[in-house]
């Protein structure tokens, strides 16, 4: 079960590093404006001689919750065990959720060795949903990674990200399903517990 979590946690580390390495100049519209905001304040700390490494972590994870909807992110992931868990479960598992991408970001942080990313369409649906389409150019191999988006209190959020066609939310709730049937929505919580204390230590 440890083996399926830790799995599942790899899909990060595509979108995150694109997100990383986005250039300036090839934003377009306002879903993409938002995540170049993030990414230059994210550059701004990593550049930043006046900041040790756990304060830089620190500002990081801030910056990164302040784009990523975890919390739709988290409801989608779960589908049909989100309505049936209690919302003290709810609410933890958006938390360990949260702590999971945060703590996958910074390994990208620290792992980061100037990939580039290039560009293609923006797309925007029902004035409310956007999908901003980027791949990571790689030594050669081109990775293609779509970011999804909504607009959300005048702020666009992501809530999903597909890499090389394959969704992140739907690639952790595959993963999920099966430990909730196997040892419940507790069993679940637990597991992600587990994982997060072996990677803090």
């Amino acid at each position: 079960m440890n083996v399926q979590i830790q799995h599942a946690g790899r899909w990060l580390a595509l979108p995150l590093l694109a997100l990383l390495c986005l250039p300036a100049a090839a934003w377009a519209g306002a879903p993409t404006d938002s995540l170049r905001g993030t990414i230059d304040n994210v550059l701004a700390v990593l550049r930043s001689q006046d900041l040790e490494s756990s304060a830089k972590k620190q500002q990081i994870r801030g910056l990164i919750s302040a784009r990523f909807d975890y919390r739709a992110m988290a409801q989608s992931t779960l589908a049909q065990n989100w309505k049936t868990a209690s919302a003290q479960q709810q609410d933890r598992f958006v938390e360990l959720y949260a702590r999971m991408m945060q703590d996958t970001y910074l390994v990208l942080v620290e792992e980061y060795t100037s990939q580039e990313v290039a560009y293609g369409e923006e797309k925007i649906r029902k004035d409310r949903y956007a999908q901003v389409d980027t791949a990571i150019l790689d030594q050669g191999r081109e990775i293609p990674v779509q970011y999804k988006l909504r607009l959300k209190d005048d702020g666009w959020y992501v809530y999903d990200v597909i890499i090389e066609g394959v969704s992140m939310i739907s690639n952790y709730r595959s993963s999920y399903q099966q430990i909730v049937r196997a040892d419940g929505m507790d069993g679940l919580i637990a597991k992600i517990e587990e994982k997060l204390q072996a990677s803090a230590e």
